[in-house]
């Protein structure tokens, strides 16, 4: 392994490591807190708003800030999503991404932080997120 992709480990596990506290500081690793901020009709928590306000505010400045560099700070070409389509395939995935959250108060990040809590919950969304990962694959086309 070159020292580069050590490099890129390394960077890949701390990003992950801040994200992952991020979620449990915030409270995005608690369902019941997320849970309250989806329920406009009970007792409205609306403090997630400011975590993904603020989430989304760090993308918009890294992603102004990637856009200007053609390489990473690893010397790796920039590699940014190109894609712009409001597709059937977006549409339908981010309705089940919603609805889901909306089910169970969990998405994927949170979920894998609260796996290593052991949680029950976490268990059975993870195991179902893999499974429908897996159906997904069957489904594609084989690569060429």
């Amino acid at each position: 392994m070159s020292r580069q992709s050590n490099l890129e480990i390394a960077a890949a596990g701390v990003a992950g490591l801040v994200f992952g506290l991020g979620l449990v500081v915030s409270g995005m690793s608690n369902p019941a807190k997320v849970l309250a901020f989806l329920d406009l009709t009970g007792p409205w928590d609306p403090s997630l708003a400011l975590v993904m306000g603020s989430a989304v505010a760090v993308g918009v400045v890294g992603f102004a800030f990637a856009r200007k560099r053609a390489a990473s700070v690893f010397g790796l070409p920039m590699r940014l999503p190109t894609g712009d389509a409001i597709d059937r395939r977006l549409a339908i995935g981010a309705v089940a991404f919603g609805v889901g959250w909306g089910l169970v108060g969990l998405c994927p990040g949170p979920a894998l932080v609260l796996l290593s809590t052991g949680s029950s919950e976490a268990i059975v969304f993870v195991a179902a997120m893999l499974a429908g990962m897996a159906m997904y694959q069957r489904g594609q086309p084989p690569a060429r």
